[in-house]
């Protein structure tokens, strides 16, 4: 247990150290300064030429909201008509896979459109690699790319002195795709295949195994999508078990590559944060808040996995540690780690099976992504930790009779209405999903024996964690729910969409007020922001508002199966 934690210590210190360059890095990228990446400048030109897209041109964030809602349209429907008509595609479908049926077709268009990845199929039995990589692939680059870009306009309009203008949003989400995440997907995606991940377009193939059997096996150009999959905190996986399987992670040494390659952006954003606007104090604080809720959340998990069932150990077995839908290879620690991180980004990915973690481990997971900004997903985790922090600007300010002011801006009326309409807007999403979902299972017992495998406390939990995942545009599932049915395809594809683009709009409408105003100087009155005290203050707001929003639903699922072991 002690060489499993060291490699958790191992993996989290790494990835610290790794972000804080990588955040200078993006902001000279996003400022348009001169960069090793700049080799990528013709290909860029030429992206640019072709679309008739002025690079140049400055927008405010109404324009630039207009940009990519408008293109994300466009990426959706190219998505649902390529997936509708696989069949018919003439190039890399070697096993003949043919057309999706249209509820599945749009869900999971929808999710890879939002960088969700929610997977109500298993790719090496329904997907041509036409599609792993002309449509999965290439969504979670610009998929990814959106919500970088989308961060960089915060980081903009958070330092604007009474100007509109926050810059291109094309331009953002082109530099963020070639100049960020391809050459760090590269480097995985190498790293991958030099450790046995396949690259080939070779059709499944049978094989003999150890016991004589004959057994069907797929492979594919699976590299370069799992190497963006966790770069990107996409984490749609090429093979249906995701990072369990051992094509997708085939070792430790890829285990510790893509657990950090899922928390490195995310982490790199919130100095990014500092490094563009003067304020890395008030950075270090912010990371400091992410990694202490980050850090108790995986050591709860590890205790839990460890400790296991407690009925084994009553029963006089053993080994009591919950090894169930976990790899050997990986361990309890690795897996509890990998958990939280690919919940507390928005990830998805999975190297354990979260359904069959203890319930309070599966609990974690979920209030991960019941407060969806520790970290968070790229750009769009620190847009999300935005809007606490302008709740907590606001409270704090009138606890102690201070002027509610952020980075020199006056907060008032409108930007708390926007915040607080963003906050609940989550709580809002995943709670009428899974209140609606419940009540037609309790009517309809045919339903409720056609989706949950597993009656009670933990079919519950099932359920609720779908609506989630697709809220929280994460991904990951408790796979006993027989998700692929007309009502959870449909449903869970209107959940993302709204749980992906209104926390982009909204904090972007509050950034580009915030930007309006004039600067106010900082006086006896104003908070300090960047100090011990607003920290405790932030924290508080994250697990006030997450137990306010989501305690009942806790109690009756993760902790009542909790207490009824």
């Amino acid at each position: 247990m002690i060489t499993e934690i060291l490699g958790v210590l191992l993996i989290f210190t790494l990835s610290c150290l790794l972000a804080w360059p990588l955040g200078k890095y993006m902001v000279r990228v996003f400022k348009g300064e001169k960069v090793w990446s700049d080799v990528f400048s013709p290909l860029e030109r030429v992206l640019f030429r072709l679309s008739g897209i002025d690079p140049d041109e400055k927008w405010d964030w109404k324009k630039n909201m207009l940009a990519l809602v408008t293109l994300n349209i466009g990426f959706f429907i190219l998505a649902f008509i390529f997936l509708a008509f696989q069949g018919f595609h003439p190039f890399w479908n070697p096993n003949d896979f043919g057309n999706w049926e249209p509820t599945l077709a749009f869900n999971t268009a929808v999710s890879f459109t939002t960088n969700t990845n929610l997977q109500h199929y298993s790719g090496e039995s329904g997907a041509s690699y036409y599609t792993q990589l002309l449509v999965f692939c290439w969504l979670q680059f610009v998929s990814a790319g959106t919500g970088i870009a989308a961060c960089a306009l915060l980081f903009q309009a958070l330092i604007n002195k009474s100007s509109a203008v926050l810059g291109n949003f094309y331009t953002l989400l082109v530099k963020s795709c070639t100049r960020i995440l391809l050459p760090l997907s590269v480097v995985v995606a190498l790293l991958l295949v030099a450790n046995g991940t396949p690259i080939n377009f070779e059709a499944i193939q049978e094989v003999k195994t150890l016991e004589g059997e004959i057994q069907q096996v797929a492979a594919g150009p699976a590299a370069p999508m799992v190497a963006i999959k966790q770069m990107g905190t996409n984490g749609g996986g090429f093979f249906g078990p995701n990072s369990t399987h051992p094509f997708e992670n085939p070792n430790y040494l890829t285990n510790i590559a893509e657990n950090i390659a899922i928390l490195l952006i995310p982490m790199a954003l919130v100095f990014a944060f500092g490094f563009y606007t003067g304020r890395k104090k008030l950075a270090l604080l912010f990371f400091a808040v992410m990694s202490l809720l980050f850090v108790a959340f995986t050591a709860i998990s590890i205790h839990q996995e460890h400790a296991g069932n407690p009925f084994f150990e009553s029963v006089g077995l053993a080994e009591s540690r919950n090894m169930e839908g976990k790899e050997i290879r990986f361990g309890t620690a690795a897996s509890s780690l990998w958990g939280v991180s690919t919940t507390a980004t928005s990830n998805g990915s999975v190297n354990s099976m979260h359904d069959s973690h203890t319930p309070l481990s599966g609990g974690i997971f979920l209030l991960d992504m019941f407060i969806n900004a520790i970290y968070g997903g790229v750009g769009v985790g620190f847009i999300n930790f935005f809007i606490y922090v302008i709740v907590a600007v606001f409270i704090a300010g009138l606890m102690i009779g201070r002027t509610p002011e952020f980075m020199g801006k006056k907060i008032e009326a409108r930007e708390i209405k926007i915040a607080a309409l963003i906050i609940l807007l989550h709580p809002f999403l995943i709670l009428s999903g899974t209140a609606l979902s419940s009540y037609l299972a309790a009517k309809d017992p045919s339903l409720s024996a056609e989706w949950i495998h597993n009656p009670g406390f933990h079919g519950l939990s099932e359920m609720l964690y779908e609506f989630t995942s697709s809220a929280a545009n994460n991904g990951s599932g408790f796979e006993g729910l027989n998700d692929d049915t007309p009502f959870w395809n449909i449903l869970n594809g209107i959940v993302m969409l709204l749980g992906r683009f209104l926390p982009i709009i909204g904090p972007l409408a509050l950034a580009g007020s915030l930007a309006l105003k004039k600067p106010v100087p900082e006086s006896a009155g104003s908070l300090p922001l960047d100090t011990p005290a607003f920290g405790t203050v932030l924290l508080a707001v994250i697990l006030i508002v997450a137990a306010l929003a989501f305690f009942p639903v806790l109690a009756l699922g993760p902790i009542a199966e909790y207490l009824s072991l």
